[in-house]
């Protein structure tokens, strides 16, 4: 099965696994879970939640008890989507082709509707959690206190982001921003599948590593694509960053030489799955796919 083949499986298996935690029924806020659903079902790549499943079938097959932290991590991932398109963020009137949350609905449902996805999936977790035996409580309590910290981190990130507009900004910021703000759930998804799959300290450590390179390069391509990506295709305005002063590789580093940092942060991500050889080939394509995409 080739790497486009297993992407669009994944996808498929995430998207059917969210649509079991979609809330139609009748009832005072049905408004308020159609706006969660209308931006967690919109689309999107998927990326976070699938890293937390390839990861974990390096080592085990049956990546089945992942699911309840790859669907927790897509709604916080969406809960930061709704938000940074508001008004008093980034602004933004499109998201994947379609109308930004708060044009679909209003700002204060989209507020509220972020709100709902970040606490729905403290929800999702603790389920697991309840319903976990004892010897699984340990590593599962760690992956609860790192998803927490890296919601936190991104938080954090978008401040700075948001913060630091039309300012000059030294080199170790930039990295902050793009560390925390995109950086921080990357690293989580790979974390949580190496944890759930009980692997070494050495294998964590390499899979971090790899993590941290993907999330970095994932934050240069976006900044890159702000610069130079085609509308039609990313399903959102291009030039925003430039209008909003935003601190980003490009304004930082220029076009080109960002293009250079991301072909070398992609070859060392790559570097650090050597010793899983076949069993790592999706997390390697996943990494070239994250230079290479359009949007």
């Amino acid at each position: 099965m080739d790497f486009k083949e297993k992407l669009n499986l994944y996808q498929k298996k995430i998207n059917n696994e969210l649509n079991k935690y979609t809330r139609n029924q009748e009832c005072l806020e049905k408004v308020l879970n159609e706006s969660m659903e209308y931006s967690l079902m919109s689309g999107g790549k998927r990326l976070r939640p699938i890293l937390v499943l390839a990861t974990y079938e390096i080592f085990n097959q049956d990546s089945n008890k992942c699911i309840p932290y790859s669907v927790a991590i897509e709604m916080i991932h969406n809960f930061s989507l709704i938000h940074d398109d508001l008004p008093g963020i980034d602004n933004d009137d499109i998201r994947h082709g379609k109308p930004t949350n708060h044009k679909k609905f209003n700002e204060a449902t989209a507020i509220l509707a972020g709100d709902g996805l970040l606490n729905y999936a403290y929800i999702v977790i603790s389920d697991d959690l309840k319903n976990s035996s004892n010897n699984e409580l340990e590593y599962k309590l760690k992956i609860f206190n790192e998803f927490s910290y890296a919601v936190d981190r991104m938080i954090a990130g978008e401040y700075v982001d948001t913060e630091y507009e039309q300012r000059q900004i030294q080199k170790d910021e930039l990295e902050y921003i793009h560390k925390n703000k995109t950086g921080a759930l990357l690293t989580l998804c790979v974390r949580m599948g190496a944890i759930l799959a009980k692997v070494s300290e050495k294998d964590l450590n390499k899979l971090t590593s790899y993590a941290q390179k993907i999330g970095l390069a994932f934050q240069i391509k976006d900044d890159i694509l702000s610069e130079e990506g085609n509308e039609e295709v990313l399903g959102k305005p291009v030039g925003n960053d430039k209008k909003l002063q935003k601190c980003t590789y490009v304004s930082e580093y220029g076009l080109q030489e960002s293009k250079k940092i991301l072909n070398d942060t992609i070859e060392e991500a790559i570097n650090e799955l050597k010793e899983y050889g076949q069993k790592a080939d999706f997390l390697r394509e996943l990494a070239l796919y994250i230079k290479n995409r359009n949007k």
